[in-house]
């Protein structure tokens, strides 16, 4: 058994907890089929998950099986989560968008050539229209979360730098 997450807190009161997921946690990991494991008084116990939300790339929001109570999920509080082998190694230049929250941010209009710095402040996630939300100058302006825009990204500064056509920027 591969140790992949821990279960850190409770979340809401139907039973949801909030994990951290390790580097190993796999990619491919499908909550309807596949069970993470821990150990409950020296016996491996799987735990399936009804509900299964990635929080970026070191979270998830889970809500387990048959643990709907506070008082069951109290007595995983703190347990370490396993897999029983490791699936295929993510990409070197994949991430998750949320993973770009509270980067440094250049937005530069392509027309004028103007700069605005600020935050990516969120991301809302949707198969019509990814957006980021970014914080310029004390004001949110809403971005199309595409690849068109998106100049440069810096992972190790924590930066991005975004090309955005005319009038994105007015108020």
């Amino acid at each position: 058994m591969i140790p992949v997450a821990r279960i850190n807190k409770k979340f809401g009161a139907e039973g949801e907890v909030m994990l951290s997921l390790y580097a190993d946690f796999p990619e491919d990991f499908d909550p309807a089929e596949d069970a993470l494991l821990t150990e409950v008084d020296g016996l491996t116990v799987p735990l399936y998950c009804d509900r299964f939300e990635r929080r970026g790339r070191t979270g998830a929001l889970v809500q387990f099986a048959d643990l709907a109570s506070e008082r069951r999920v109290e007595e995983l509080l703190g347990k370490e989560l396993f897999v029983e082998e490791l699936s295929e190694e993510r990409e070197e230049d994949e991430f998750y968008m949320e993973d770009l929250i509270g980067f440094a941010v250049e937005a530069v209009e392509l027309r004028t050539g103007e700069s605005i710095r600020g935050t990516l402040s969120d991301f809302y996630d949707s198969e019509a229209n990814p957006l980021f939300e970014l914080t310029l100058d004390k004001r949110s302006v809403l971005v199309p979360a595409v690849e068109e825009f998106i100049a440069h990204i810096d992972f190790e500064g924590r930066h991005i730098k975004f090309i955005l056509p005319e009038g994105l920027l007015e108020l």
